[in-house]
């Protein structure tokens, strides 16, 4: 590997956690550079394989994040933090909002990252996934004392408050349940239409364990799918689809092992589940489980009478792109929603709703027009703009699609059959919505960055919070 001198971060950067500092300061003890977009599932699996590394070696090395915006509203500084926050990211942050540390520093695509030894020398690049990167991290370490506690950057100024919900995502709901995917406790709750909490799923710390509900763990987990007595819930910290029996509380896992991978067709092995990568929604429809899988940019389905997994649609491309089957593409699918023979997907990096007709496999785009194109304009499909969605629902007695359009914090509805895109009125701009579920004659919303949850009666309009209490 080849040394090189490293320039020093522009002056200009904000730190959203942490106090400023600069390379010179940090000589003495190695460095990561994260480049990374919070939006991106591939920057989610780097930041995770790079923090697990430091829970296994503390205080050997000082990450940095540079968050690099790809949506105008990340570079609104308090959104760009929430979005890493969700991840679990404690390291200190900065937001390069006009890509100038990225220019800086020539980095060409996200993740990046540039690995500085201590005397301040860049000693090699990781771009994309992929790379031995526990090998370099242990030999940009190799023959260093361990840095004092005091020599660490300190972070989490300003830390997320203690509430009963902590990043809340996905959500479900039946006529008197309500289930809350509070990703960032690790578990699953069971709630009444008021909030109270009637069954807790998961021991509220990262892990991977089937069993009954009081003794299993999730790792972050997001989608949810209510099918009569069964709750499928998209595990997407273990890369799993796994199922909670709710008369009986037990809970097991269909598919994933708990590491992100290239999905194999065929008969899932109980003993040896294929790999899934980066699940984050899911819906049931004719006894088959669909998986929007945002890691690979395909649509999977689980065929729960054969224990089979199918590839359903997608290239793997990350593209906005329209077609039968492996011709289509999508731009990381976020949300899914099904009725009859017609799954809906949304995808964030598109700020896109697609549409995938379950018996031709025929994807088409309703919403999007392309990978660097959102907004917020109203009316025909054409024009009509998103901004990062990242939920959808579907009423379930009139054509109507609703979207979490989570960049520009609205509430908005496409009415399917040629309608346009329009907005909710609500009393006020909502914070990161991400689930959405329909029950009641209302719709739920988890508003993910404000942890919290709201219920919009459909019929009066009204915008309430609903107190989740234990």
């Amino acid at each position: 590997m080849n040394a090189a001198p490293l320039q020093e971060l522009p002056r200009e950067l904000p730190w959203l956690n942490a106090q400023a500092a600069s390379l010179h300061e940090l000589r003495g003890r190695p460095v990561v550079l994260a480049f990374v977009n919070a939006a991106s599932a591939w920057c989610a699996q780097r930041l995770a394989e790079l923090a697990q590394w430091q829970g296994r070696n503390p205080g050997r090395i000082q990450v940095l994040v540079v968050q690099v915006p790809r949506f105008d509203s990340e570079r609104v500084p308090q959104r760009s933090l929430k979005l890493l926050r969700r991840l679990g990211v404690a390291a200190p942050v900065l937001l390069d909002a006009d890509w100038t540390a990225w220019q800086r520093y020539g980095i060409e695509a996200w993740p990046t990252l540039v690995l500085v030894d201590a005397e301040g020398q860049e000693r090699e690049r990781f771009v994309g996934l992929g790379g031995d990167l526990e090998r370099s991290l242990f030999a940009l370490v190799e023959g260093l004392p361990r840095p004092l506690d005091e020599d660490l950057l300190s972070t989490e100024t300003s830390p997320e408050p203690r509430l009963p919900l902590r990043f809340p995502t996905g959500i479900a709901a039946s006529g008197d349940r309500l289930y809350i995917a509070d990703s960032g406790h690790h578990r699953i709750l069971e709630c009444n239409p008021h909030g109270r909490v009637l069954r807790q799923f998961g021991l509220g710390t990262a892990d991977f364990i089937d069993g009954p509900g009081d003794h299993v763990a999730f790792n972050r987990p997001q989608g949810l799918a209510l099918e009569r007595e069964y709750l499928y819930v998209a595990d997407t910290g273990n890369h799993a689809l796994r199922r909670i029996h709710l008369r009986s509380g037990q809970v097991d896992t269909l598919c994933g092992n708990g590491r992100a991978g290239d999905p194999v067709e065929g008969a899932v092995n109980p003993n040896a589940r294929s790999p899934l990568n980066h699940p984050l929604a899911l819906a049931v429809a004719g006894n088959q489980v669909h998986i929007a899988s945002a890691g690979d940019n395909r649509i999977w389905s689980c065929d729960l009478g054969r224990a089979e997994l199918h590839l359903r649609a997608g290239s793997g491309r990350l593209e906005l792109r329209d077609g039968n089957a492996m011709m289509a593409a999508f731009a990381q699918p976020v949300g899914l929603a099904a009725v009859q023979q017609v799954l809906y997907v949304c995808d964030a990096l598109g700020s896109a709703v697609r549409s995938l007709q379950l018996r031709t496999d025929l994807v088409q785009t309703l919403v999007g027009q392309g990978l660097w194109e959102f907004g917020d304009d109203d009316g025909p499909r054409l024009s009509a703009r998103l901004q990062h969605p990242l939920g959808i629902a579907l009423s379930a007695d009139a054509p109507l699609l609703w979207i979490a359009d989570s960049g520009n914090g609205m509430l908005r509805t496409l009415r399917l059959g040629g309608g346009e895109l329009s907005t909710v009125e609500l009393p006020r701009r909502l914070h990161g919505p991400t689930g959405l579920a329909i029950a009641g004659g209302a719709v739920w919303i988890a508003e993910t960055d404000a942890h919290g949850v709201l219920r919009y009666d459909i019929a009066t309009g009204g915008l309430d919070d609903v107190s989740i209490s234990e």
